[in-house]
């Protein structure tokens, strides 16, 4: 591994160290999705149960040379089965993750919002991406920019404390969360500077815990001390935020991207809200970044248990 994955390779190592996630992995039909499950159970990060087409699955683990002896297949015929029958797993205590293999997220997460059969909460289902950014000292959440479209404040709230608990899950000192804007100063034509207001009130009266949150902040003022300096604000997040609160998926879509071809950082992904945290990965995505993705999993899963709630 790159020495500009050194967050990520302390995430891992300490990782190797707990027990393997029981993680049922979806219709893990093309090559990197099945080889970066197998490469996470070889960690010791991830014990995988392979859900989708049996003969398809070995047929490519065999032209790949890849070993999956070791591992339970479950067979379902096509993609939407084996998002329905890892559902299921989890629904039987059989598996404490979901990792995404060959479909479409969205099709992933139909099964997983389904009323009655899915793994809804009381909570509101988001995603983060866990950042590992060369040229910044921390890792940085960046949420929500792969689920809520154009989230409400209601929605918000959740959005905001799920990645709190994020934080914490991934053992943060101390969580230190901006809600960004396109300026620093509340202001009634972006409405995005009032919302932020209001999720900053909303702390105050205890109705989001757990971190000192700052906004609306501009991304310069929130990541960059001497910015917060010129813009003199005061605030113990300006400065030094570890998780990143976007307006709108788009906006966090964008951000991600940029920090990810610009700045050359990898993203790991997860959804929270769940019953049990779900692995986003991407075809895109290197080894590195796939088993950052399963080690999060693994902390977020154990900061459930620890807890004896769902927080993931």
């Amino acid at each position: 591994m790159e020495a500009r994955h050194a967050k990520y390779q302390r995430l891992i190592e300490y990782c190797k160290s707990l027990p393997a996630l029981p993680t049922a992995v979806v219709h893990p039909c093309e090559r990197s999705s099945l080889e970066g499950a197998v490469e996470a159970a070889k960690m010791g990060l991830i014990a995988p149960l392979l859900v989708g087409p049996r003969s398809r699955i070995e047929s490519l683990a065999a032209e790949h040379g890849i070993d999956i002896s070791g591992y339970p297949i479950i067979d379902a015929p096509f993609s939407h089965a084996a998002a329905a029958a890892a559902v299921q797993l989890v629904r039987e205590g059989k598996a404490e993750a979901l990792m995404k293999g060959s479909l479409h997220t969205d099709e992933l997460m139909a099964e997983v919002v389904k009323r009655d059969t899915g793994l809804r909460t009381a909570r509101r289902i988001s995603h983060c991406f866990v950042m590992d950014v060369p040229q910044y000292d921390q890792a940085l959440i960046i949420t929500d920019a792969a689920v809520n479209i154009t989230p409400t404040l209601e929605e918000k709230v959740d959005i905001l404390q799920n990645a709190i608990d994020l934080g914490h899950a991934l053992q943060f000192p101390e969580v230190r969360a901006a809600i960004l804007s396109a300026t620093e100063t509340v202001n009634p034509k972006v409405p995005s500077t009032i919302e932020a207001a209001a999720l900053c009130k909303m702390v105050d009266r205890q109705q989001i815990t757990g971190a000192l949150v700052d906004g609306p902040l501009a991304l310069d003022n929130a990541i960059n001390l001497e910015a917060a300096r010129i813009k003199q604000i005061d605030s113990p997040v300006a400065g030094r935020a570890n998780v990143l609160m976007v307006p709108d998926l788009e906006a966090g879509n964008m951000l991600a991207k940029s920090l990810s071809f610009l700045a050359g950082a990898d993203a790991a992904g997860i959804v929270l809200g769940a019953r049990v945290p779900i692995i986003l990965t991407s075809r895109a995505d290197s080894v590195t970044t796939r088993l950052a993705s399963c080690a999060v999993a693994a902390l977020v899963a154990k900061a459930r248990r620890e807890a004896g709630k769902i927080v993931g």
